[in-house]
């Protein structure tokens, strides 16, 4: 499945912001996303997808951190470095592009809001800037998953190169990450 683009009419308030044929398409395993500029060297990027899963079970996988190796094939490791009201969370990643290989580590604070929302935000790593947010909510039987993501590489790489990068990938990551969630209930 290919991933659907959205236009800003169709992203209202908090309940089911979709036309009925984006609903149908976000049923039926769409991953629906709206790319948008950041910085001159970086993007952002937003991803709507449904998983078939009550959201507490979701909230539980996700919140795993170590697991998120899983999700998301470029991270090589994932730790939790400190707990408490805002966790400590260390990743690195790994990409191959068409000439070299990035490597890439990032400290993340992440503020969880029980059962609804993820919030990560840069301490310190190989990025200009990022942050990121992970929002859920009920969806019939299901979970609606957005995930946003805005990040300025610290490699000299026009935006709208690291906007389609983002455009292509998350999608794929985010169909990963549905896969093991749906094998992890």
């Amino acid at each position: 499945m290919s991933a659907s683009h959205i236009s800003d009419s169709t992203i209202k308030g908090s309940d089911m912001p979709w036309s009925q044929n984006e609903q149908k398409l976000l049923i039926q395993g769409e991953i629906l996303v709206k790319t948008e500029s950041h910085t001159a060297w970086g993007g952002a990027v937003t991803a709507w997808m449904y998983v078939p899963l009550v959201r507490s079970q979701v909230w539980q996988q996700l919140t795993d951190y170590p697991r998120w190796v899983h999700y998301f094939p470029d991270i090589t490791k994932s730790e939790v470095v400190s707990k408490g009201e805002v966790k400590r969370l260390y990743q690195a990643a790994q990409k191959a592009f068409l000439f070299f290989t990035a490597q890439v580590e990032i400290y993340l604070n992440v503020v969880e809001v029980l059962g609804q929302q993820i919030q990560f935000r840069m301490e310190k790593g190989t990025f200009e800037d990022f942050k990121a947010n992970l929002e859920l909510q009920d969806c019939g039987n299901g979970t609606l998953l957005a995930y946003n993501v805005q990040a300025t590489p610290n490699l000299l790489i026009p935006s709208i190169i690291i906007q389609q990068a983002m455009n292509f990938e998350l999608p794929a990551n985010m169909r990963k990450m549905r896969q093991v969630l749906c094998k992890g209930q």
